[in-house]
């Protein structure tokens, strides 16, 4: 017989921030189980997933971070979403293999797209010929979107990432799976709920700062929790990281620039990072970097002068990554973590007139990195008037995003982290999970028993 379970992503949920703004899970918790999980390389939303869903490591899943540099293609790709990326047997299919009427709804897990669930629903803007960007949603089955938003509404994709991200977001999600939960039943369903994860990038566990937030993914997760116990179901709360305090941007293609190792070309007087015509380039990720060597003849050199780099605490080499797991042909021929108080950039301008125009908006698949930047806003007031073109009919750029990464007070990503940032996890039972590949097993007990 199976156990109907839940797992419920609270995204960036550590022991640092469950307490006084958080009275529904530090009463939850009184009568559970936690356990820190240790934090894998990379500790990013992606490869810990895929981590928690096959029970392999990126050297086996091949998700070695949020993105990556495409050898064949030349390109930098980030937040992919077909699910044939990761590679190995995901839970879902082990699970209906062993009972043929067991069923899974994944709702906003990445590499959603594509994947043999039952049921799913993830992110997917409409991008229009007059380059508008439409807010919505991706499902399968495809008319399951058009219930949700009949239901609920549109998805809330501006609240979802970007200067506007706040709760609705998580609450529309966890709206829609319930919705889903209705109509299907599945066994499984798998929860995202992303927006603390924000607040904790940009100010860091400062709860003075990020209190409102706490509190409302508390009532998130209350009402989740209340609507699956009146289903019997089994409940497991989890998070893939903590965020821990950051002081210091590192610029590593800066470096490389005034090293002669990136290629840059000027379009309309702008510059691009040309990662196919460069020498060596960083693709950064959060408190991960990944090094693309293309002239073998420089590698000495580029690792040599990486060593001497404040901020960089690690530089592994192939051999150093399989210590790691992290050693796929994906992966950068050298992968960098940072020290506890750093994180890395994508920044490879060296003057700000300069920067591509990219680099002012949101735009999570253009620019070669990860930019928690988008996050913050220049001006409010530059924001409405760009609004206002936009409710005119006149062409518009958004262009509202700053270029001062000392903004970022929070990240994640490294490996030994203080306790109190580790990623948790909070289940019925004692549990005796430490890595992030115990994760599979655990899910796959409390179904089956």
């Amino acid at each position: 017989m199976m156990n109907k379970t839940v797992v419920i992503d609270i995204v960036g949920l550590s022991k640092s921030v469950i307490g006084e703004h958080t009275p529904f899970l530090k009463k939850y918790i009184a009568g559970k189980h936690l356990t820190t999980i240790e934090p894998m390389l990379p500790a990013v939303t992606t490869s810990v997933q895929s981590a928690y869903l096959t029970g392999r490591y990126p050297s086996d899943t091949g998700i070695v971070g949020n993105g990556w540099y495409d050898r064949v293609d030349s390109e930098v790709k980030f937040w992919k979403q077909s699910n044939k990326l990761v590679n190995g047997d995901k839970i879902w299919d082990k699970a209906k293999a062993k009972d043929p009427s067991f069923t899974s709804a994944i709702m906003f897990w990445w590499y959603n797209m594509y994947s043999t669930a039952d049921y799913s629903v993830t992110p997917r803007p409409n991008y229009l010929a007059d380059g508008r960007k439409i807010p919505d949603c991706y499902s399968h089955p495809a008319e399951l979107r058009d219930d949700l938003q009949n239901t609920l509404g549109q998805f809330p994709l501006f609240q979802f990432w970007g200067p506007g991200a706040n709760f609705r977001s998580s609450q529309w999600i966890a709206d829609a799976s319930m919705r889903t939960d209705d109509l299907y039943d599945p066994t499984l369903s798998l929860i995202y709920l992303p927006h603390l994860d924000y607040c904790l990038q940009k100010f860091g566990p400062d709860l003075s700062k990020t209190g409102k937030e706490l509190q409302e993914i508390d009532q998130i997760v209350e009402e989740l929790v209340t609507f699956y116990e009146k289903k019997n179901a089994k409940i497991i709360l989890l998070s893939e990281y903590g965020i821990a305090p950051v002081s210091n941007p590192v610029h590593l293609n800066r470096l490389f620039r005034q090293h002669d190792l990136l290629g840059i070309r000027i379009e309309r007087g702008l510059e691009l990072l040309d990662p196919g015509a460069s020498k060596a380039f960083v693709v950064a990720d959060h408190q991960i970097a990944h090094v693309y060597i293309n002239d073998p003849s420089v590698a000495d050199r580029v690792k040599a002068l990486l060593k001497n780099v404040p901020g960089v605490a690690l530089v592994l080499d192939r051999e150093d990554q399989a210590k790691y797991h992290i050693d796929h042909e994906r992966a950068g021929d050298l992968v960098l973590v940072a020290d506890e108080q750093s994180w890395f950039t994508y920044y490879f301008w060296l003057h700000d007139a300069l920067a591509p125009d990219y680099a002012r908006v949101v735009d999570i698949h253009k620019k070669p990195g990860y930019d928690p930047v988008e996050m913050f806003m220049t001006s409010k007031a530059r924001a409405g008037y760009k609004l206002l073109r936009k409710k005119a009919g006149l062409r518009y750029v958004m262009d509202v995003i700053p270029l001062d990464a000392t903004l970022i007070k929070g990240s994640h990503g490294r490996v030994n982290v203080a306790d109190e940032y580790k990623a948790v996890l909070i289940t019925d039972e004692p549990s005796s999970a430490v890595n992030a590949t115990d994760i599979y097993n655990v899910i796959w007990r409390t179904i089956f028993g």
